[in-house]
C-alpha cells in the first residue's frame, strides 16, 4: 500500500504548496482513492502535477466529511474525471449529476477495503486491511479517535493511522499501534512526536508512505 499525502497544513517537499485542508491518494489492492481533496482546487492541481498524479488515473474519491477544507478541489476533479464519490450520508450534495454512494452503516466498499459508516452523524473514515493488520485514514477525527479505532478495530488489529485527529490527547488509545502519522488539524502534532518517536510518521503535502 501507497499512501501520498497530496495537500495538507505544511509541505514536506517543499516544492509543494502548504493550506489548511487534507488529501491524499491511497493506492491499494489495485485501486487508485482520492481520500478528500483538499480546500482549493488550484492548490490540489498543482500538487498533484508536482507529485505526477494524473487525476485521470483516481479510479473513485472517499470524502471523509462535508467541510470545506475537504471538498474544496472535488468539482475540479470530477469536472475531469467524473468517478464514484463515497460520501458521509449527512453530506448534502448541490450537484445532481455526482455518482455519489451514500454511506450509513460500517460497509464494505472492496475486497479488504471498508468505510467506519458515518460516526456521530458527521464523519466517516477509510479502512484498509491487510495481512499484516490494519490501516485507518481519517480526516478530521470529528468522531473522536477513540470511535474510530473501536470500528476500525473489527476487521482487525489496527497497526496504522493517518490523517487529522484534531484535538485528539488520549494518547494511551495509540499505544499498541505500529505507526501513527498526524496531520491536518492535529493540535498535539508535537506531543505525539515526543512520546512516539520510533512510530510518528512526519506528514505534509509530497509525503510518500509504504505500509
Amino acid at each position: 500500500m501507497k499512501i501520498t499525502i497530496i495537500y495538507d497544513n505544511t509541505a514536506w517537499d517543499k516544492n509543494l504548496k502548504s493550506d489548511w485542508g487534507f488529501s491524499c491518494l491511497v493506492e491499494v489492492f489495485g485501486k487508485n482513492i482520492l481520500f478528500d481533496t483538499g480546500a482549493k482546487a488550484d492548490i490540489l492541481n498543482y500538487n498533484m502535477k508536482q507529485l505526477k498524479i494524473d487525476p485521470m488515473q483516481i479510479d473513485e474519491v472517499f470524502i471523509s466529511h462535508s467541510h470545506w477544507d475537504h471538498t474544496g478541489g472535488l468539482s475540479w476533479l470530477l469536472n475531469l474525471n467524473p468517478v464514484k464519490v463515497y460520501i458521509p450520508c449527512s453530506f448534502a450534495l448541490s450537484d445532481d449529476n455526482v455518482t455519489a454512494i451514500r454511506v450509513v452503516e460500517k460497509c464494505k466498499l472492496h475486497d479488504n477495503i471498508y468505510s467506519t459508516g458515518e460516526l456521530k452523524n458527521i464523519e466517516h473514515s477509510l479502512i484498509i486491511k491487510e495481512h499484516t493488520g490494519v490501516t485507518v485514514i481519517a480526516g478530521c477525527s470529528h468522531p473522536g479517535v477513540r470511535e474510530i479505532l473501536h470500528s476500525a478495530s473489527e476487521f482487525g488489529k489496527v497497526r496504522t493511522l493517518i490523517g487529522g485527529l484534531h484535538g485528539f490527547n488520549e494518547f494511551n488509545l495509540i499505544d499498541t499501534l505500529e505507526n501513527i502519522c498526524p496531520a491536518h488539524c492535529t493540535r498535539f502534532i508535537q506531543d505525539i512526536k515526543d512520546l512516539y518517536p520510533g512510530k510518528t510518521i512526519e506528514g505534509g503535502a509530497g509525503k510518500v508512505i509504504t505500509i
